[in-house]
């Protein structure tokens, strides 16, 4: 249904073109989809003190941020070209990314389901970075061959998230290059790990492969400006090397703050605290009512 709309939206200019998808996220494909459901079960897990009015809000922005981000970077060239002229990068982690640049050091960028991260990858390939990204291969073949064709159009190389693309991603990092990761996934044997004030299950390979090949790692994301097409890409400082679970509380720590900044931009969808409490603990159930 999603590559059905995008390409019936083609015909209009870029700006309604990402306004239209967005609406349509918000009153359409999100309520069809149960997205509501979910917002609100996890909103109140992590914020039951919100205003009902403001978690009615939500559960409309959620997935109408979501909405527009297909619609852009399924855009192609017209992203890509929108992104260079409306938004901005700085932060104190690109003189860090030049330096890696040109010492040839690795770097793993580590981004999650916010805004929209692919405006960052724009921005950052201007600058000379090349960056390997990851995607989850789609069941449906014709819509996972538009996306690789979409992501590969905004920075190369990609790699599926298999056993192939893993080793692919990996050969990449340890000749000196970038790789972009988004690591805000629930992960069934990941650690138990503080985020927004619950234990979420989460990986800690980012942080290991950091360790293991000696590479930056450097928290991005791309925020979604006041005007909803415009972005502020943030570059943050390099986190300190020290072992797997510190740093991964500090990237967990770092996606927190920006969350509860702009609570309607991250991909509340997510079923992140499943399965959250140690195997002995007694299971909550949380209501999507």
């Amino acid at each position: 249904m999603a590559g059905a709309l995008l390409t019936g939206l083609r015909p209009l200019p870029y700006r309604w073109r990402v306004a239209v998808m967005g609406g349509l996220g918000a009153y359409v494909l999100g309520p069809l989809a149960g997205m509501p459901a979910r917002v609100r079960a996890n909103l109140a897990l992590i914020r039951p003190d919100l205003p009902p009015e403001q978690v009615r809000a939500l559960c409309r922005k959620v997935p109408a941020n979501m909405a527009k981000a297909m619609a852009e970077t399924f855009s192609g060239q017209l992203f890509i070209d929108h992104v260079r002229d409306s938004s901005t990068i700085s932060g104190p982690g690109l003189a860090a990314l030049d330096q890696a640049r040109d010492a040839k050091r690795p770097v793993v960028l580590v981004t999650a389901h916010f805004g929209n991260y692919d405006a960052a990858r724009i921005l950052l390939g201007d600058r000379g970075y090349q960056i390997a990204g990851v995607y989850m291969p789609m069941r449906n073949s014709a819509f996972n061959d538009r996306y690789v064709a979409a992501m590969s159009r905004i920075a190369r190389p990609v790699f599926p998230r298999d056993r192939a693309g893993l080793a692919g991603l990996l050969r990449f990092l340890r000749k000196g290059g970038m790789i972009g990761l988004v690591a805000d996934h629930y992960m069934a044997h990941g650690e138990l790990i503080d985020f927004m004030g619950q234990p979420a299950r989460t990986a800690l390979s980012a942080a290991e492969m950091a360790l293991k090949y000696d590479a930056l790692l450097v928290p991005v994301y791309a925020i979604r400006n006041p005007d909803g097409i415009s972005f502020s890409v943030e570059v943050q400082a390099p986190l300190p090397h020290s072992d797997p679970k510190t740093m991964t509380r500090a990237l967990n720590a770092s996606l927190e703050a920006l969350v509860r900044g702009h609570m309607d931009q991250w991909m509340w969808t997510h079923r992140r605290w499943k399965n959250n409490r140690p195997a002995h603990a007694p299971k909550q159930r949380i209501s999507a009512e």
